[in-house]
């Protein structure tokens, strides 16, 4: 078994989801008393939360790659950021160490494929939705992706970090994204990312007429993949 690598905390709520689907993900596959060889680093979030308002990627990349050569450095096979945003500095990060990103955006896109989506919803922080470092990476496989509107857009990223990112679930919230969804359903989307690593906590499969990909499970199911390949 690979040992993976977990750059978490951005948030730390989740982080624990990751912990927890991986080491049962494991034990599903092995049994017995079988979990997961995980190194872990939990960053504060704070400062980068900071950081990215303030536009200065450059400075979550310093953090984040200097987080990242301590998972190397504690024999990490590859490297899981358990967070969506956060993969905007990959390029950065992967400078600065030798083992592999195992990138969120590439599993859930190969995942699409998979189902013969076409068409796709991407929900996720302001930053996701509207540059182009996790867009292009889904058009890249032949995915047309679609954003909300401007207004649903502010909405969507609100609720990600003034309510899910601090564990708290709000029904009035999830109401809302529901309503977000449905406008984009009856725009053709065949299928919604959940493209922010919190929005899982709030939407579920059974919440939505159209196929929900929640990048949390696909990602942690995906490092679990490769943690078991021969």
């Amino acid at each position: 078994m690979k040992t993976i690598g977990l750059l978490g905390g951005m948030s730390w709520e989740s982080t624990l989801e990751y912990y927890k689907i991986i080491n049962e993900t494991v034990n599903k596959k092995l049994g017995k008393l079988h979990s997961a060889k995980i190194v872990m680093i939990s960053v504060d979030f704070e400062p980068i939360e900071v950081l990215q308002h303030k536009g200065d990627w450059d400075g979550t990349a310093y953090i984040l790659s200097k987080s990242s050569k301590d998972i190397e450095a504690a024999n990490a096979d590859f490297l899981v950021i358990c967070t969506n945003t956060m993969h905007k500095v990959v390029p950065k990060i992967e400078k600065h160490i030798s083992i592999p990103i195992l990138h969120i955006a590439d599993a859930t896109a190969q995942k699409l494929k998979d189902d013969n989506i076409k068409k796709v919803a991407l929900l996720g922080t302001s930053f996701t939705m509207e540059q182009d470092f996790y867009k292009q990476r889904l058009t890249s496989y032949g995915l047309e992706v679609m954003i909300p509107e401007t207004k649903d857009r502010k909405t969507i990223h609100s609720i990600i970090y003034d309510e899910l990112c601090m564990g708290i679930i709000n029904k009035e919230s999830k109401i809302k994204y529901i309503d977000i969804i449905n406008k984009l359903i009856k725009n053709g989307a065949q299928g919604v990312i959940l493209g922010c690593t919190e929005i899982g906590m709030l939407i579920k499969q059974e919440d939505v007429d159209i196929k929900v990909y929640d990048t949390t499970l696909i990602h942690a199911q995906k490092a679990v993949e490769k943690a078991l390949e021969c």
